[in-house]
């Protein structure tokens, strides 16, 4: 299948390694603190909230963030007058570990619907599966214990087949098994029709350009219109 044969250059295999320096990363989750922040405050009582938290597949990497998917998210919801603010909380570089440590400071305000987008730094750097799905866990109980009626979505990943064939597989199979133990929605892979095709990727073969945002729009759209339209 194609999008297992997902293979970016090896010198970015990490996503943390994506350019960002500790100074960037300071900037952009004060950046992120700051969003936060203002819809808390500027949102009426009676609008929901989505909020994206993931990595730099979220944060949109190498475009403007208008351009990434949560935007083009945003610019459905707003043409079809839907009473919801959208929050993008994608932090380039991000693990599940690292979003389990911030996860308290982005639950600033009541949320709706929760997108969870986070593990493919975890896939790319090994780090062992029951890992990832344990942070992945905890971040899901924490959204719950705090928005006890919260709709969470959850993004399937996938890895490049140079990880081994049997991490390989119990990667990709830690995200519907989540879902199903935890009743959530699942988009089965977030690059579906993305991953792999050179002329839907940024030079570094992981990020897609703003013509391959437009297709993961579309995968994101398919699980979240029923969560937005009948809640």
């Amino acid at each position: 299948m194609r999008n297992l044969l997902y293979l970016p250059f090896l010198t970015l295999l990490i996503l943390t390694s994506c350019g960002e320096t500790a100074k960037e990363e300071k900037e952009a989750e004060a950046e992120i603190t700051s969003e936060v922040e203002n819809e808390a405050e500027n949102s009426e009582e009676d609008r929901n909230t989505i909020l994206f938290f993931g990595d730099s597949l979220t944060a949109a990497m190498g475009l403007d963030p208008a351009e990434g998917y949560p935007a083009e998210i945003k610019k459905i919801i707003d043409s079809l007058g839907l009473n919801y603010e959208v929050v993008n909380a994608g932090l380039s570089g991000e693990t599940t570990a690292a979003g389990k440590n911030r996860i308290d400071w982005v639950l600033n305000q009541d949320v709706d619907v929760f997108v969870l987008a986070l593990g493919a730094n975890d896939g790319l750097r090994g780090i062992p599966v029951e890992e990832t799905r344990k942070n992945l866990q905890e971040i899901i109980d924490a959204v719950r214990e705090k928005n006890p009626d919260v709709q969470i979505v959850l993004a399937g990943m996938q890895i490049p087949p140079n990880m081994g064939p049997e991490y390989t597989t119990d990667f990709r199979e830690i995200f519907p098994q989540l879902a199903e133990e935890n009743d959530i929605y699942l988009i089965p892979f977030l690059l579906e029709g993305v991953a792999g095709d050179p002329n839907l990727n940024q030079q570094d073969g992981i990020h897609p350009t703003a013509e391959g945002y437009d297709i993961v729009a579309q995968n994101v759209w398919e699980v979240l219109e029923p969560v937005v339209t009948t809640k």
